[in-house]
């Protein structure tokens, strides 16, 4: 059930109800502009990630910087926003259930959408979708690249799927997908480059197959916030798939020369209980208010105090130094992971100067499947 909003426009910052999901204006449109601008050198575009997001009202603004479209990992976001007016979508992910297959194929008059495969069983799946709406599929050969995730072994057999693709009456060839998840976290700059530069040498590999078929490659789409301007510089990627740049969570902030970006995305609580002599303060965010996959959230602004534990509706404060937040304060909680983060909230509240000046809808909100 949609949740009504926890704020109102014009409202103070700290008259919003708690938790509640703070976006810090200011933050925000400086982390799009430097995006756009560290890309626009190089020749690579955006292809943002709406799986951070899951927002239309993020995409759109988004795309009014240059981003070609966007990426998501279900065709359930698709649906979202396909629906919201978002009409250039890559699902970077694999899609071999044949109604959802269907669901995504749906989609075709209003948006173009794609898909990503790594196994040439998935060629008839897909086919039979495409054929069955009567359009011509888009479909990118995901590739190994050192994360071990998805992805079929880079060269001659990414090159035979995609042959394979590309003579299948309805579907074409639409390029590689190469991304590297774990590289993003890595700690030192120097993991983080030699990680990129194998998935490099991963992907030249690969085209040098394609041409032996004599196949084009339109794109190659990977990188994330942690790792853009590697694949951004290399020549090899055309579409980076950043998500989280927008945001800036507390994980990549522990990177060494973490992103250029600035924290937007907090999670606003409110001190509960502070008994007198425990030296602990109680706020209302914990386990379902912020995910701890990434670590504990981080007080934003607030050095003297740690978030040290959490249970379901509670997070515990300690204080490093100093006194301890008063009962009814209310803290903005930088979170460790924002993806999972956004997921448990209905709104975004968008504040500048200490005020709320807008309230946008978190539109993919729980699209799992």
């Amino acid at each position: 059930m949609l949740q009504p909003p926890p704020a109102e426009p014009g409202m103070r910052e700290d008259e919003v109800d708690t938790p509640a999901l703070i976006l810090d204006l200011d933050a925000f449109e400086a982390n799009l502009d430097t995006m756009a601008a560290r890309l626009a050198p190089t020749g690579a575009k955006l292809r943002a990630h709406a799986k951070t997001h899951k927002s239309a009202v993020i995409a759109r603004l988004q795309m009014a910087r240059g981003a070609v479209g966007q990426c998501v990992q279900k065709v359930g976001e698709a649906e979202a926003l396909a629906h919201a007016g978002i009409d250039d979508i890559l699902v970077s992910n694999e899609v071999v259930s044949p109604r959802k297959l269907a669901r995504l194929a749906a989609l075709s008059p209003i948006a173009r959408v794609q898909v990503c495969a790594d196994d040439p069983a998935m060629v008839p799946v897909l086919e039979a979708a495409a054929a069955a709406a009567g359009i011509r599929l888009s479909v990118l050969v995901e590739i190994e690249v050192g994360a071990r995730r998805c992805g079929l072994e880079p060269g001659a057999p990414a090159a035979e799927l995609a042959a394979r693709i590309a003579a299948s009456k309805h579907l074409a060839f639409g390029g590689l997908q190469a991304y590297f998840g774990s590289a993003q976290h890595k700690r030192q700059p120097e993991e983080r480059r030699a990680a990129i530069a194998f998935a490099g040498a991963c992907v030249e590999r690969t085209l040098e197959h394609l041409r032996a078929h004599h196949l084009d490659c339109p794109i190659v789409g990977g990188g994330g916030t942690g790792t853009f301007a590697f694949e951004a510089g290399s020549g090899l990627w055309t579409e980076i798939q950043a998500g989280s740049y927008i945001f800036m969570d507390a994980d990549y902030a522990r990177n060494i020369e973490p992103p250029p970006f600035r924290h937007s995305l907090f999670v606003l609580a409110q001190v509960m209980s502070a008994p007198a002599g425990s030296g602990r303060a109680v706020v209302d965010a914990g386990h379902k208010a912020a995910p701890i996959d990434s670590g504990f959230p981080v007080v934003f602004g607030r050095p003297d105090l740690a978030y040290v534990g959490a249970s379901d509706e509670h997070g515990v404060i300690e204080a490093r130094d100093g006194a301890l937040p008063a009962l009814g304060e209310k803290l903005r909680l930088i979170p460790g992971h924002c993806d999972p983060t956004v997921d448990r909230y209905d709104w975004y509240v968008g504040v500048r100067g200490g005020r709320v000046e807008c309230l946008w809808p978190v539109t993919a909100r729980g699209m799992m499947a």
